[in-house]
């Protein structure tokens, strides 16, 4: 038994000794070293190894001395090797250099990246200095940069617009703020912000929170005013900007409206108005409405008045000035309501100008209520006004 044993061990040995080569795994090395624009060594860079025939990578690390190597890479004739910065680099995808159709053997490759040599090839075709092509790539790096940011950010705002449209406001406020983590500096991402806070405070049940996010509104506006103004400021603007800014306050003035702040809010239609006159009388009708709807009857009819004359036509605009002085009658010694001078005259001139308008009905009724008993004028509906 002990001689057949020993003669099966030697067999399988001889068998192992046999192996054909074809069955070995054979592989390459590859090292170099990394150095800057300023030939000194990039530590704790990235260096990725892509190979092209297969798709397998190889991220390597450099050491303090700008040094990589690594055994084990499989024979390749068609490798891209990309040199980063760093990890955070190589997940944006910001590469320094990248060489493409290098050939990996059984033999060590030795492959070094030295931006500085590049730089002066470079300039070489160029007819410039090392210099001046090191200043041409910072700033093609700086655009690939922000267009990048952009492209990240508008992804936001599309994510975000569809959200407030499906009245998923809680989603847009956290994408949106999301972005503002991204590029704090982009008017737009917080009016959008702000826009959110101001739906969502909406559809809260809750005082106390509905007051919080309408605080959150007026913040945010207040930041995307500040963004658009110094851009007006620096005279960097486009035609558009100031009507953009104007709208930023319009919807500043809504917000602190609906939060109770009555004079933020007359002070933010005021600011849209002298930003943008063509929009003036939107800006006053809405001042108007706010203090309507806070019973500053006096302050209102002057809004009222300031919208009239900036468009004559505006039919809304005489119904709430009428709305308003009604708001002022008195009584007689027959105890009889007694209209403001003025007040048949708007609701006249605003049936002349809306016969079939949504408030006709009610202004015929003013007109009658008149001269009429307190009980009478009373007894007439009359409607809060509307921001336009």
């Amino acid at each position: 038994m002990k001689k057949h044993f020993a003669v099966f061990i030697f067999v399988f040995l001889l068998l192992g000794l046999c192996v054909p080569p074809g069955f070995s795994q054979a592989a390459g090395t590859v090292k170099g070293v990394c150095r800057d624009s300023e030939g000194k060594p990039i530590a704790d860079a990235v260096v990725v190894w892509a190979n092209q025939e297969n798709g397998q990578k190889y991220t390597l690390k450099t050491n303090k001395k700008g040094e990589y190597f690594s055994l084990g890479i499989t024979p390749s004739k068609d490798y891209t090797v990309t040199l980063y910065r760093n990890a955070d680099d190589v997940k944006a995808n910001k590469e320094l250099l990248h060489f493409g159709k290098v050939a990996v053997s059984l033999d060590e490759k030795e492959l070094d990246f030295d931006l500085k040599k590049e730089a002066e090839e470079q300039a070489k075709g160029t007819g410039l200095t090392a210099e001046q092509v090191k200043q041409q790539q910072e700033v093609q790096e700086k655009v690939k940069k922000e267009n990048n940011t952009i492209k990240a950010l508008n992804e936001k705002i599309t994510t975000s617009n569809a959200a407030m449209k499906n009245g998923d406001f809680d989603s847009a406020i956290t994408t949106l703020t999301e972005a503002t983590q991204i590029d704090a500096t982009r008017d737009i991402l917080w009016a959008q912000l702000a826009d959110a806070y101001r739906g969502s405070a909406a559809k809260q049940t809750d005082s106390a929170e509905k007051k919080k996010r309408l605080e959150e509104a007026t913040t945010d506006y207040g930041k995307a005013i500040d963004i658009k103004q110094k851009a007006v400021d620096a005279g960097a603007q486009k035609p558009e900007d100031t009507k953009q800014l104007a709208a930023y306050y319009n919807n500043l003035g809504e917000a602190a409206g609906k939060s109770g702040k009555v004079s933020e809010a007359v002070k933010a239609y005021e600011q849209a108005a002298q930003v943008n006159p063509e929009g003036a009388a939107g800006y006053y009708y809405n001042a108007g409405a706010v203090l309507t709807n806070a019973g500053k009857a006096d302050e209102a009819i002057k809004f009222f008045d300031k919208c009239i004359a900036a468009d004559p036509n505006k039919a809304d605009a005489y119904y709430q000035k009428g709305v308003n002085l009604i708001a002022k009658e008195t009584l007689d010694k027959d105890n009889k309501a007694v209209a403001p001078a003025g007040t048949a005259e708007a609701f006249n001139k605003y049936l002349e100008l809306a016969p079939t308008g949504p408030y006709a009905d009610v202004a015929k009724q003013m007109l009658a209520s008149i001269g009429a008993s307190v009980e009478t004028v009373v007894g007439s509906k009359r409607k809060p006004a509307r921001k336009k």
